[in-house]
């Protein structure tokens, strides 16, 4: 029994922090598995997004002082839809690959923190000669974790640095995240990639109101010449979105999602080989569906 409370302690570390810090694609879950789609109808500018994901994190006992290695993978497929016309050739803008592989180490800090380091292999690619060095991105993470389920209200702190490769700032940026479950059938989350407001209608059923990041940074293995003479070599969307989500819980760990909401704030742009902007494709707002299928710790 005390092996399998210390495997659900590392899963809460491990897995909120994996995509708590996952930098080009935002998300927020506590997952060991997990599939999703998500369908962002087409907009003014004419431009629709439909995503398919799958994730799964597996566990490593290292030695009897509970230390773990974590192993996981994550992909991600983007298809694109484009009725409004392009000054350029759009065929190798249709469809995107992200695929993480997380390598992490959990360790006893001391008597009240708990250190957990992240490293994340990154393929982020339209892929369409096979793959090249282009598309390799390289982020990592370190963070110390403190949580006290079984108080009065229960909380949980996340204090850290993470580092992302294709932000264009060469220094690790700091990270915090806090939560508490402040009344019996309401909690809340504050830090980023999301911030949220929930309230537990019953054991099976919640709804949360939330304000959250979502995007993308992805590579784009054929140069696209712009009219002006620019050269487009990454694609990105930007997104903070303003959302409702009803859950329901099969069982205490697995449970099926619905989210509906829209973009607050949205930024798909074409940029050159130092992440400047070099032609914006989407800056309209979008209706965004979200629903899928988790098993989770929380």
């Amino acid at each position: 029994m005390k092996t399998s409370v210390h495997h659900i302690a590392i899963w809460k570390w491990f897995t909120f922090v994996v995509i708590l810090c996952s930098p080009n694609l935002w998300a927020q879950s506590t997952d060991i598995f997990r599939v999703e789609y998500l369908n962002i109808p087409e907009n003014d500018t004419g431009i629709k997004t439909q995503r398919y994901k799958t994730l799964l994190n597996l566990p490593i006992k290292l030695n009897e002082k509970q230390d773990y290695l974590i192993t996981g993978v994550e992909y991600n497929r983007f298809d694109m839809g484009y009725s409004a016309n392009l000054p350029f050739d759009k065929s190798e803008l249709i469809r995107f690959h992200i695929i993480d592989l997380n390598v992490g180490l959990i360790t006893k800090w001391n008597e009240n923190w708990n250190l957990v380091t992240i490293l994340t292999p990154r393929m982020a690619s339209n892929f369409v000669s096979g793959s090249v060095t282009d598309d390799f991105f390289m982020n990592a993470t370190a963070t110390l974790w403190k949580e006290r389920p079984d108080a009065d209200k229960p909380y949980r702190i996340v204090l850290g640095l993470t580092y992302n490769s294709t932000t264009g700032l060469p220094v690790p940026l700091p990270l915090v995240n806090y939560y508490r479950k402040f009344h019996p059938n309401w909690s809340f989350t504050f830090g980023i990639p999301k911030s949220s407001l929930r309230y537990y209608i019953t054991e099976k059923h919640s709804l949360e109101m939330a304000l959250l990041l979502d995007g993308y940074f992805i590579n784009l293995q054929n140069d696209i010449l712009l009219e002006d003479g620019q050269v487009a070599s990454k694609i990105s969307l930007t997104s903070l979105l303003g959302t409702l989500v009803y859950q329901y819980n099969i069982s205490k760990r697995m449970s099926l999602f619905a989210m509906v909401g829209r973009t607050v704030v949205q930024e798909g742009i074409l940029r050159n080989d130092e992440q400047g902007k070099v032609y914006l494709l989407n800056d309209e707002s979008n209706l965004y569906i979200r629903t899928g299928f988790k098993i989770g710790i929380f």
